[in-house]
């Protein structure tokens, strides 16, 4: 029996697959010049603004967040007319060249404008370079596995890039941050370069900018377990905002303890992600289904709230409250890519990655400020109103994600003609006179009336999902 885990272990690894060794790779090297660059930021910051510094990086996350929620629709709405290795090798280099014009920035005004620009880039890049990694393979155990290992990846390089930045900083100037990590996004787009992305799905749609650009968000919210999803971003982001924001006022300011216990109580809860992430495809793939065990999840987000209610625990109860946050937080981030992939074609991943990049960004967006304004009466003040939030958008994702979720589902067509591009498949089986050209192929058609059964997700063909 053994050997047939050990066997199956093997086969199923992502690593085997080398489009994904080398997107990991790229990743991987681009997170870490990043997580130089925030360090660098925060250093630079204090150069130019001294005490006052806390104001460009509060700008360094709201423009990140924002960014997010505006950028990466429009992006995500359009680039499935564009090669995607060519956009994504693009936008690396241009990332390169902002994140090298740091180097020499002397003006508050210019860096804010520097930290836009890159955010935008990353608004472009982060949710289409996600899209792409569900076509690298066949099976969804192999994806999403390589889900987790991208999830770990993420949260090591949030808890080691400071260790490592701290490194380079008893060597070189600060400003020599933004050069390795100008370096590592030139790296990244060589990796990229190097590798064989999948053929790209010509998609159904049509239209114009704006349809392109509000489709997947559109689409998106149209989708039950999706709704569900984005309740759960909401849990996330509540708890999340909670640690990221809360944790040092309480820490060196209740507790009267070093920044150095900050950091240690910050990263207890990226340990927790981290182990999380391994643990979650193991889950998913011994028969666990994926709403149940997310909602579980968020179950598991609000229980360590209701003690920092009533109590003050000391600095090593935080950090074990904050890795079962964080355990709790990744199964959800891991799992929402399989939910993603599976509530649309081939052809609109990029939309839809978009859209829940954009819109789990809004959730942020909605917390961060409120972390900042429960947090001046208290951590338990805090901990009780994202109780509340926690609360809510638990109860909004039982809601609005049915329990019977199926993904074949009876649906009725009236008739239409109509023109766009198309297959041939369950909703194209006219007649052709040899002039329209190989598939997908654009020519006015016919529909006749139907009703039937299939796998339903929101597109060209199906705007409402289908009561039962």
């Amino acid at each position: 029996m053994s050997k047939h885990h050990s066997h199956d272990a093997l086969v199923l690894s992502p690593f085997e697959n080398t489009t994904f060794m080398r997107l990991f790779s790229a990743q991987i090297t681009s997170l870490v010049g990043s997580g130089f660059t925030q360090v660098a930021l925060a250093l630079l910051a204090f150069d130019l603004m001294g005490l006052q510094a806390a104001v460009i990086l509060g700008f360094v996350w709201s423009s990140r967040v924002l960014a997010s929620v505006i950028f990466a629709p429009i992006f995500g709405g359009l680039v499935h007319r564009l090669p995607r290795k060519a956009w994504l090798i693009g936008l690396d280099l241009s990332r390169a060249i902002v994140v090298f014009s740091l180097f020499w920035v002397t003006d508050v005004w210019l860096l804010c404008a520097l930290i836009f620009s890159i955010n935008i880039l990353s608004a472009g890049f982060t949710p289409v370079f996600q899209a792409i990694l569900p076509d690298v393979f066949e099976g969804e155990a192999q994806y999403t596995r390589a889900l987790g290992y991208s999830r770990i990846a993420y949260e090591l390089e949030r808890i080691l890039s400071p260790a490592l930045a701290g490194a380079a900083l008893l060597l070189l100037s600060y400003n020599y941050l933004f050069l390795f990590n100008a370096l590592s996004f030139v790296v990244s787009a060589i990796i990229l370069a190097m590798t064989p992305f999948p053929i790209t799905v010509v998609g159904e749609r049509l239209g114009g900018i704006w349809h392109n650009i509000s489709y997947g968000v559109n689409a998106y919210l149209r989708t039950p377990r999706l709704q569900g999803l984005l309740a759960l971003q909401l849990v996330v982001a509540a708890t999340g905002a909670l640690v990221i924001i809360n944790t040092v006022a309480y820490v060196q300011g209740d507790l009267g303890l070093t920044e150095q216990a900050t950091v240690w109580v910050m990263a207890a809860s990226g340990v927790g992600a981290m182990l999380s992430a391994r643990l979650t495809p193991w889950l998913l793939e011994n028969h666990i289904n994926d709403r149940p065990l997310v909602l579980l999840a968020a179950v598991l987000m609000i229980l360590p709230l209701i003690p920092l209610c009533f109590t003050k625990p000391d600095v090593i109860i935080l950090a074990i409250l904050w890795a079962i946050i964080g355990f709790a937080s990744s199964i959800i981030l891991t799992t929402s890519g399989r939910l993603i992939t599976r509530s649309c074609h081939k052809a609109d991943r990029s939309a839809f990655f978009s859209a829940n990049f954009a819109l789990s960004h809004l959730m942020w967006l909605l917390c961060y400020p409120l972390a900042g304004w429960l947090g001046t009466y208290g951590l338990s003040a805090a901990a009780l109103g994202f109780t509340v939030v926690g609360v809510l958008g638990l109860g909004l994702a039982v809601w609005r994600w049915p329990a019977d979720d199926v993904e074949n589902l009876k649906h009725h067509h009236p008739e239409l003609d109509h023109l766009h591009p198309h297959y041939h498949d369950e909703h194209h089986q006219h007649h052709h006179q040899g002039w329209e050209g190989k598939e997908p192929h654009v020519h006015p058609h016919y529909h006749p009336e139907i009703q039937h059964s299939h796998r339903f997700v929101i597109d060209e063909h199906h705007s409402q999902w289908p009561r039962h």
